[in-house]
């Protein structure tokens, strides 16, 4: 990661679909139509006053060393947690992030994104923040490469199919067409599984920003009741059920 990115204009609505495949036992794949938010930190969404409650963001949601506040909380937590790990983007630094907003009060995030860019824009790492539904959360330190590769070794219990044994393959891609996140989960004697989110960003105007609430509503709401249901079909189909281990946040998290 040596040159600037391309960047869409921003604040921006990335919508596209986010797809699992699970292979072996109890196989199971499944596409869904989403859309999400790629905002900088620094310039976080302006909307008309009726659009504001379905486009928030909360420090409080990310990372977490500040509580109470808005996208440059977000910001100022993202830049502790990469202090905290000897990581310095130097003078006037810029983050980006990939994540759902807060709709209606409510947000989850299974996993929300974070380019780390120096005042030039190159970009020196990336943070990427996961989330389960227990209420729990960790955060990956990373550098891709040059193809916006990555791997880390798992260390957080996500789905309760799937305990934190394992490495993580990943590729992020951002320029001015797509975003895409593709997660791959590799696992000594079972097959691998994946997951993905591609979309085409577009800018964030009161119109589109309508157009997305009217015809994908209550998008956070709706990404938990799916895991949900997912998870209850896999149930159902009698896969093992790993029980989650004890958690301690990353320092910073």
């Amino acid at each position: 990661m040596s040159t600037a990115l391309e960047l869409p204009p921003l604040p921006a609505i990335v919508t596209g679909t986010v797809a699992h495949a699970r292979r072996g036992r109890s196989a199971h794949r499944f596409r869904h139509r989403v859309y999400q938010w790629l905002i900088d930190l620094d310039a976080p969404p302006r909307l008309p006053r009726p659009l504001r409650p379905f486009a928030r963001f909360r420090s409080g949601d990310h990372l977490g060393s500040i509580a109470d506040g808005g996208a440059p909380q977000i910001k100022d937590n993202v830049l502790r947690y990469l202090a905290a790990n000897d990581v310095d983007l130097g003078p006037q630094p810029r983050i980006l992030m990939l994540a759902n907003a807060r709709v209606l009060g409510y947000v989850f995030d299974p996993l929300s994104v974070f380019w780390c860019l120096r005042h030039d824009g190159t970009p020196e790492c990336l943070v990427a923040e996961v989330h389960n539904t227990y209420g729990e959360r960790t955060a990956y330190l990373l550098r891709p490469d040059a193809h916006g590769r990555a791997e880390a070794d798992k260390s957080f219990y996500v789905s309760p199919f799937n305990d934190v044994s394992g490495r993580y393959r990943m590729v992020f891609r951002l320029d001015r067409d797509q975003v895409v996140v593709t997660i791959t989960l590799d696992r000594p004697g079972m097959p691998p599984f994946s997951a993905s989110f591609m979309g085409a960003p577009t800018a964030a105007t009161p119109r589109r920003v309508l157009r997305a609430v009217l015809t994908m509503p209550l998008m956070p709401q709706r990404v938990t009741g799916l895991i949900a249901a997912h998870g209850v079909w896999l149930w159902l189909r009698r896969l093992p059920v790993i029980p989650r281990p004890p958690h301690t946040p990353p320092q910073e998290v």
